[in-house]
């Protein structure tokens, strides 16, 4: 639930509804508030809108998620912005972090998380960014594990683009790879670390559909090669795929994982958010029904989770 304040408002508009913070706000109360959803949703990721922000009950979010048993975790980046004179966008934050993190700490939030994106082309991520990219990405984690947070440390090797299946799994094993790497420089104990990252997909441009069987072995060959056993756990986002995609690839990944010693996950926005939004619409009479609707992708992704689809 921490889309940033571009991103809400494009998928508000696909919905024909203009984003404001109080419209923002009823729509993440109509989510949390799904009876149910603490079954299926351990934590959740929240907006700095929405720590801020009050359910009509008087709660603030993090302890409206918090009595339900869900941890509240809160965005450590602010976004992405032009990296120098290329059209990849490097994620700032950093500046003011330290006070926003110990803020979040107050207010109950219990980790955090920070998104790097990497745009492939054939000549995108540029050596310089990706330095950049991770080396900012490992600074979070520290800082985040000092304030007594868990970071949720996330490289998105992107889905936009033409590339292959082949182009992805080594972009993203060069990825994981360098992150780890300057992780372990820095002195992080990755057991206090969760992976947030990409499944291994072909470009949505490619015009290549790939098999859930496909998808799993090329991104469990990467993990293997790139993730130490130590990780505390890894969470797939969905990043752009759809729904039933994304649950068919967790499914399959958590079938053919039961030999590898990572605890093994979902975080997705869009993929269990999308047809609860548009079912909303922002309509009050519509709530009930968009929760339904919500917990059922939650029920059915829950299931991938643990292989049994």
């Amino acid at each position: 639930m921490d889309w940033s304040t571009g991103t809400i408002t494009k998928k508000f508009e696909e919905v024909g509804l203009v984003s404001t913070p109080e419209l923002n706000r009823v729509y993440r109360q109509m989510l949390v508030s799904t009876p149910g959803i603490e079954k299926y949703i351990s934590g959740v990721i929240l907006h700095d809108q929405t720590i801020h922000q009050n359910l009509d009950s008087g709660e603030s979010f993090p302890e409206f998620l918090a009595k339900k048993g869900i941890l509240p975790g809160a965005r450590g980046d602010t976004g992405g912005e032009k990296w120098m004179e290329t059209d990849q966008k490097m994620s700032s934050g950093l500046e003011g972090l330290t006070e926003r993190l110990e803020g979040y700490v107050k207010k109950g939030i219990k980790f955090s998380k920070w998104r790097a994106g990497f745009k492939i082309t054939d000549n995108y991520p540029t050596k310089e960014f990706l330095e950049e990219s991770l080396s900012r990405l490992t600074q979070f984690a520290k800082l985040s594990l000092e304030k007594g947070l868990v970071p949720f440390v996330e490289p998105d090797v992107e889905i936009d683009g033409n590339h292959t299946t082949t182009r992805c799994a080594e972009i993203t094993t060069e990825v994981l790879s360098s992150l780890f790497q300057k992780m372990e420089e820095a002195g992080i104990d990755l057991t206090n670390v969760v992976l947030k990252t990409n499944m291994v997909l072909p470009g949505e441009g490619s015009g290549v559909v790939a098999e859930p069987l496909e998808v799993a072995n090329a991104t469990l060959r990467v993990f293997e090669k790139t993730v130490p056993d130590k990780i505390g756990g890894i969470v797939f986002l969905s990043g752009g795929i759809s729904y039933g995609d994304a649950v068919e690839y967790l499914d399959k990944i958590k079938d053919l994982s039961g030999n590898d010693p990572w605890n093994l996950s979902f975080s997705f926005a869009r993929a269990l958010q999308a047809d609860a939004l548009r079912v909303w619409k922002g309509e009050s009479t519509n709530i009930e029904e968009a929760q339904k609707v919500l917990l059922a992708r939650l029920v059915k992704v829950s299931k991938a989770r643990g292989g049994l689809l």
